[in-house]
């Protein structure tokens, strides 16, 4: 199934209007969240086709937003693609194993992006 849908999780202001502005104008429906409880709640409500996820922010972390949304009956079946700052190995090989499908290190090719998102089954 095409993404369609996707919801950005991110706690920055400059980063979410980044993505809505670069998702939007590629044809595909954004929503947003501040932060990780948030997120999973909003993840709950609307299924969205794809979650991009930040990992640093404040309370629940992209991390343990991720494992949680991947562990969930509800929920597991939404691809979700890390985008952060946290560009080490061991970061992206923790991230991949609390469930995303792909982990971008910001600042992110808008390109790579949609090239990902396109990507995906």
């Amino acid at each position: 199934m095409p993404v369609k849908n996707i919801l950005v999780i991110d706690d920055s202001p400059t980063e979410r209007f980044f993505a809505v502005d670069l998702l939007s104008k590629a044809g595909y429906l954004v929503s947003t969240a501040e932060n990780g409880e948030e997120g999973i709640a909003k993840a709950k409500a609307s299924k969205p086709d794809l979650i991009l996820m930040d990992v640093v922010m404040p309370g629940l972390n992209g991390y343990q937003a991720t494992r949680t949304l991947t562990r969930d009956e509800e929920t597991k079946h939404i691809p979700v693609i890390v985008c952060t700052s946290k560009g080490q190995e061991t970061d992206k090989i923790w991230g991949l194993r609390q469930g995303a499908v792909d982990y971008l290190v910001k600042p992110l090719n808008p390109q790579e992006l949609l090239q990902r998102i396109a990507a995906l089954p």
